[in-house]
């Protein structure tokens, strides 16, 4: 038998809130018992003996500081990776190319 050292899965997920995209890193996904949701937990961020500071990551850092779960909506996700170590998290502007997935309307009721 090998004993392999394998390291805990690291996981990108890439999502939208309002006119924005959230590029975030998580040990630990999963599907909510919230129906149409998927629970985050276990945020990753930079070293803080980084010598540079990118704003952005600070700004997620503030906004996560004590949150030791997140639950985002399945329609706001565009994107969940398996990677095989932390980048820096991100947020972006939206621009016109994101959009969430479409929900088709009910079609009318014929009385």
């Amino acid at each position: 038998m090998n004993n392999i050292d394998k390291q805990d899965p690291i996981y990108r997920i890439v999502f939208q809130q309002q006119a924005e995209v959230y590029e975030l890193y998580a040990q630990y996904i999963y599907q909510s018992d919230l129906h149409g949701f998927i629970e985050v937990e276990q945020l990753l961020f930079g070293e803080k003996s980084q010598l540079l500071v990118d704003p952005g990551e600070e700004r997620l850092k503030t906004l996560f500081h004590d949150v030791t779960r997140t639950f985002i909506p399945m329609p706001a996700i565009i994107r969940i990776d398996e990677v095989s170590r932390a980048g820096t998290p991100t947020v972006s502007e939206g621009g016109s190319n994101v959009r969430p997935f479409p929900v088709m309307p009910f079609p009318a009721r014929d009385h």
